[in-house]
């Protein structure tokens, strides 16, 4: 407000005149966006001013002027700088004795002025001149902004009420007019009865005071009721139509969020099978891994064998060591040979009960790996003890030397032929191998292309269901089409019924009453149509929730599977372990028998015929192994066979879900 007292004086003082200190006093007291110079006497000048500053002010919404005294140019200058303004609200000119100069400023600011809502004349003079206050209803007629208008005391003739009634039909937005204690009589009564059904938003009309017969006055308060029924039933059916849009938008949303949560579900499920994916390929490579590392083993196995070849060479040595003993020790040939005899029996006697106790530590491996490292080790003793006898009876086989140089020469040939057995057999395994690991690549890429066209149906329904939104939306646009063009022919029929005779009223108000009543039982059932589609859409995400907790059981299960998968690998990895410390223990027999190989002939053969039950109990065990495997892939097929059953589960039921949205509902019949 400071600044508008500043800019007042200095228009004052810009037209050579002094500002009234009463209006600085009250501009300085006033409110916020009010300026109230009630009861002031206001100068030509001062009018001026306050006309000039009005076009620009852009702070005041309320300006109070009533009994100000105000002369008919002074009033003429303020109205003019009102018809540039477009803030103020509310003004108010009571008391002010405006006349025909004033009358058709008013004219011009009710034809200019497109903000002024509130219009204050009591107790002025606009009746007494005719034609300039023709000129203000014609300018009354052609406002679309006034909503209020007092013209208590103006001395309006019944002429002046026959120009208010012309200008009562056109006006659009007038609601409230107080004409009392004027001197309308009983032809501007007529007059203004007369007019009121062609204007349908006045709905205070003020007549006391006017002598007009009690019957105009009822028949003009029985219209105000009509037009404020009317005005009544316009609010409630945009209230109506206001709740109807939010409830649509609500069921959009809503429609929306369940999109997005299906969405969201899909990408889940399609993560779920990346991550699947990854952890067969993991699985895949640990499988390869432990294939390189049998490869390995194997190898190892390899260069122990030749390690045992070179170690025959040396035992080859020392029986031509041995010849050159035999020439010494024929004196004693026969006093050993007795002797020799026994223990050779006892011998035989001993890799029989061997023998019998490898086929049993050999039958119960699988359960008792401990007890057979136990018996391995104490095997490995008695084969240490065996070698200390052998190298104390050593000096007692120099009288045998030729028998036992032809019965080496035997002994060779027939380790040749275990060896090349045994290379066979291990080539043939090595081949099996290499079977199994093409084998596992080739069923690893059909089962990648079989989750790869999983995902692309996948991709397929969502597309479908992309579509199915479009669909929808494209229903929706159609459903709020239907409700406007309905909404605007209820518009078009109730203007209709407006027009016709007054007689008809009360059977308007009651068709209005039942098809208010009517609208309601129909928003109450499309209440209760949305509250079944909430609870079937929270019984079908139960049902999802149960889907998605069956799944990840699966995956529990399929982890599980794979757990024992790996022990079950580790568990053979262990054995072949065990089966190359067994055959790690059998080539340091071999080598003791080579250096004993005439007196020991029938225990090397009885470890050439355990070598040969070992391989076969290595095949066999490879046997097994296979079998193990092929089972473990069947149980890997049948659990995919689940899930691709159940994932059709899932689309059966997200199909299911779309097709009874409320959405779908709510389309229209076809």
């Amino acid at each position: 407000m400071e600044e508008f007292r500043r800019t007042y004086s200095r228009l004052c003082k810009e037209s050579g005149a002094e500002p009234q200190e009463t209006v600085l006093q009250q501009m300085h007291q006033l409110p916020q966006g009010r300026l109230d110079l009630a009861t002031q006497s206001l100068t030509v000048d001062t009018c001026r001013a306050l006309g000039k500053l009005l076009q620009k002010e852009a702070l005041l919404t309320e300006l109070v002027l009533s009994d100000c005294m105000l002369s008919e140019e002074g009033a003429v200058l303020l109205l003019q700088g009102l018809c540039v303004n477009t803030i103020v609200r509310f003004l108010d000119l009571k008391g002010n004795n405006l006349r025909a100069s004033g009358a058709e400023a008013l004219a011009k600011l009710l034809r200019q002025n497109k903000s002024i809502q509130s219009l204050t004349l009591e107790w002025n003079s606009l009746g007494t001149w005719e034609e300039a206050f023709a000129a203000f209803c014609g300018a009354l007629a052609a406002n679309g902004a006034l909503r209020q208008l007092d013209l208590r005391n103006n001395q309006i003739s019944h002429k002046g009420a026959e120009e208010l009634a012309l200008a009562l039909k056109s006006n659009t937005s007038l609601q409230q007019l107080d004409l009392r204690w004027n001197h309308i009589g009983l032809l501007g009564g007529r007059a203004l009865v007369n007019c009121l059904p062609s204007n349908r938003t006045l709905w205070k009309l003020e007549l006391a005071g006017n002598s007009i017969p009690g019957d105009i006055l009822r028949a003009v308060e029985q219209a105000m009721d009509h037009n404020q029924d009317r005005q009544t039933a316009f609010r409630e059916s945009q209230a109506r139509a206001h709740v109807l849009s939010k409830e649509v938008r609500h069921l959009r949303e809503e429609k929306s969020k369940q999109f997005l949560d299906l969405m969201e579900t899909i990408d889940r499920q399609r993560e779920e099978m990346v991550r699947t994916s990854k952890a067969s390929a993991a699985r895949v490579g640990q499988l390869q891994e432990a294939l390189n590392e049998r490869h390995s083993i194997i190898n190892a196995l390899k260069a122990k064998l030749q390690m045992a070849e070179a170690a025959l060479a040396l035992s080859e040595q020392k029986a031509q060591d041995l010849g050159e003993l035999l020439a010494t020790a024929e004196q004693e040939q026969r006093s050993l040979a007795q002797r020799q005899a026994k223990e050779h029996r006892l011998e035989q006697q001993e890799a029989a009960e061997r023998e019998s106790k490898l086929l049993r530590d050999l039958s119960a491996a699988n359960e008792k790996n401990l007890l057979l490292q136990n018996q391995v080790d104490e095997l490995e003793r008695k084969v240490k003890s065996q070698q200390d006898q052998l190298f104390l009876t050593r000096q007692e086989l120099t009288n045998t030397a030729a028998e036992l140089k032809m019965r080496a020469v035997q002994a060779e040939e027939r380790l040749e032929l275990e060896k090349k057995r045994s290379r066979q057999s291990l080539e043939d395994a090595e081949h099996l191998r290499f079977k199994e690991v093409e084998h596992m690549t080739r069923h690893l890429e059909e089962s990648e292309r079989a989750m790869q066209e999983r995902v692309q149906r996948l991709e397929a329904v969502r597309l479908s269901l992309e579509e199915e939104l479009s669909r929808a939306k494209a229903a929706a646009l159609s459903e709020r089409s239907q409700a406007e063009e309905e909404l605007i022919k209820a518009k078009n029929q109730v203007r209709l019924e407006e027009q016709q005779h007054l007689a008809h009223l009360e059977e308007k108000l009651r068709l209005l009453a039942q098809a208010r009543d009517e609208a309601q039982s129909a928003c109450l059932q499309q209440k209760q149509v949305v509250a079944d589609a909430q609870a079937r859409a929270s019984q079908l995400g139960r049902q999802v929730e149960g889907l998605r907790r069956r799944l990840e059981e699966l995956q529990q299960e399929l982890s599980n599977k794979d757990q024992e998968k790996a022990a079950e690998v580790t568990r053979v990895r262990l054995e072949l372990q065990e089966q190359n410390g067994r055959l790690q223990a059998e080539l340091t027999a071999q080598e003791a028998l080579k250096e004993k190989a005439a007196a020991l002939e029938r225990q090397l053969k009885v470890i050439a015929s355990d070598h040969r039950e070992a391989l076969l109990d290595r095949e066999s065990e490879n046997a097994s192994l296979r079998e193990k495997l092929r089972l473990k892939q069947a149980e890997i097929a049948r659990i995919r066979d689940e899930e691709a059953q159940r994932a059709s589960f899932l689309q059966n039921a997200v199909l299911a879900y779309v097709q009874g949205s409320p959405l779908r509902t709510l389309s229209p019949q076809k």
